[in-house]
């Protein structure tokens, strides 16, 4: 059985060519996707800024075969994030990614003295 990591996966991308109702729809609801709505989950979670309406991103959580490392968090991520956008009537460009292994992270604890 081989061992499985636990990916935080940003995906970024650019609207392209959105329609007057997909762009009165991400307008209406940007409210809930701006700051406080960032969080990693298996679904994704979308934030934006409504004006100007140019650039987004989706957060992801993948748990995938460590062996296929963080290529395939991010195609596995971009995948979703293609799959919900398209679902949703939204055109977009650009997809890139920023992947972190929350398994190989290196996590620096201050001594007792400097808390």
């Amino acid at each position: 059985m081989s061992e499985r990591h636990t990916y935080r996966v940003i995906v970024r991308g650019t609207w392209d060519g959105l329609t007057d109702q997909a762009r009165e729809r991400l307008l209406a609801e940007s409210a809930d996707h701006g700051m406080t709505s960032m969080r990693f989950t298996e679904e994704g979670s979308l934030s934006y800024e409504p004006s100007p309406l140019k650039h987004f991103s989706m957060r992801y959580v993948v748990v995938s075969d460590a062996e296929d490392g963080e290529e395939m968090a991010a195609a596995i991520a971009e995948d979703r994030a293609e799959t919900a956008l398209r679902g949703l009537g939204y055109s977009f460009r650009g997809l890139r990614s920023t992947v972190t292994d929350l398994d190989t992270m290196k996590i620096n604890h201050k001594p007792a003295s400097r808390r």
